[in-house]
């Protein structure tokens, strides 16, 4: 009857540290996937396209001149959701007597929403379109930080002075027709117009500087790109770990933090497993006395001990999974409503959620197994080494 308590309270202790590393792990997964959702789908994609070391080096005649082979190789990789073109240029932009430093983003209208929440982060005025207004003026929307600064509303004129790729000057006029983002967004100081209009204000032609890509396994943008590489041999292919590499590594070193957070939890599952199954030894000591006292071999007790705690960890681990799913879709489909929104690049973000993958689940899965292989060697060969003299006159 006492064996019995201590099997059921070891499947018990272990079947608890399975729940709670698989809601940790998820959590932590989910968290980071999250973010890096939000990073990528703000303006990084998961790939981008330049020509040359535009990417270190950006300058105005850096383009991708022949868009025709490179958007028939993107269309034919089956990994690749969506991409889309976009152009740069620094500019000077003033409204009345106020003058404020723009970078202008030229973006084809309807592959970005495609490839960025650039159409979600509209918050005032309507997404543009790339036909000239009543007046002949061309449309735009502009950051909130360009907003603020030139007191610019819907409907306003704003003036850009820049420079033309073939060394011109480019000025024109163009009417707001929204405000995306908030202060603290990637594209605060941004003017973003369509990718046609861009192009013939700067003198581009048909060129564009980068090409960014949404890929339908995001882990896998890296394995992508280099494929995406060997096809575009004339051009530089970079996932958004190279485009972002200090904000990646900066998610890493948290990350590590994190681990050792989940190896402090795993540690303590660790000790209770362990104590569980060295009391199930001491407790009997006796039945093992009379097992090497009628010939037993100390490692037929060692292999007993072995898959005895091995089977009770299967049996763990099964329990485990059945009773975190239920959590786990719950915490990956509705989440944890945080006390205040986060904002991320001008979209809120309100609720923590986690993940619900195989990876979430053999995590936990192979610790419990390798955990329980392991604190059964301890007491196992404690017991095989015990004499019946010794353990027959033990209470």
């Amino acid at each position: 009857m006492r064996q019995r308590r201590r099997s059921l309270l070891t499947i018990l202790s272990m079947t608890g540290g399975f729940v709670l590393c698989a809601i940790s792990v998820s959590l932590l997964e989910g968290s980071y996937g999250n973010v890096i959702d939000i990073f990528t789908l703000d303006h990084t994609g998961h790939i981008q396209i330049h020509k040359d070391n535009y990417m270190n080096r950006p300058k105005m005649y850096k383009t991708i001149v022949d868009i025709n082979k490179v958007e028939e190789i993107l269309a034919a990789q089956d990994t690749v959701t969506s991409f889309s073109p976009r152009v740069f240029a620094p500019a000077l932009a003033y409204a009345e007597n106020k003058t404020s430093p723009v970078r202008i983003i030229g973006v084809d209208i309807v592959r970005e929403p495609t490839t960025s929440r650039l159409k979600d982060k509209v918050h005032q005025g309507t997404y543009f379109d790339s036909t000239p207004g009543a007046d002949g003026y061309f449309k735009a929307m502009i950051g909130k930080g360009v907003a603020d600064t030139l007191e610019l509303g819907i409907g306003d004129e704003i003036i850009l002075i820049s420079q033309g790729a073939d060394g011109s000057i480019a000025n024109d006029i163009f009417i707001v027709m929204a405000v995306v983002g908030n202060k603290t967004s990637y594209d605060r100081l941004a003017v973003y117009l369509p990718l046609p209009v861009a192009q013939m204000f700067l003198s581009l032609g048909a060129s564009v500087h980068e090409y960014v890509i949404l890929v339908s396994e995001k882990n896998d943008n890296e394995q992508i790109a280099g494929e995406i590489q060997e096809l575009l041999p004339e051009l530089t292919v970079s996932p958004w770990q190279v485009v972002e590499e200090t904000f990646y590594h900066t998610m890493q070193s948290d990350k590590q933090g994190n681990h050792f957070m989940l190896g402090i939890i795993i540690f303590i599952v660790f000790i209770g497993v362990l104590n569980t199954v060295l009391m199930s030894v001491l407790e009997r000591t006796r039945e093992f006395g009379v097992l090497r006292a009628i010939g037993s071999r100390p490692a037929e007790i060692i292999k007993m001990i072995f898959l005895e705690t091995n089977m009770l960890a299967g049996i763990s681990v099964s329990a485990g999974i059945l009773l975190s799913i239920p959590i786990i879709l719950w915490f990956t489909h509705v989440g944890i409503e945080l006390p205040e929104p986060i904002d991320m690049g001008g979209i809120e973000f309100q609720y923590m959620t986690g993940e619900f993958s195989v990876f979430v689940f053999a995590v936990p899965t192979a610790l419990i197994l390798g955990f329980s292989a392991a604190v059964s060697i301890p007491p196992g060969l404690r017991a095989a080494r015990i004499l019946p003299r010794d353990a027959l006159g033990s209470h």
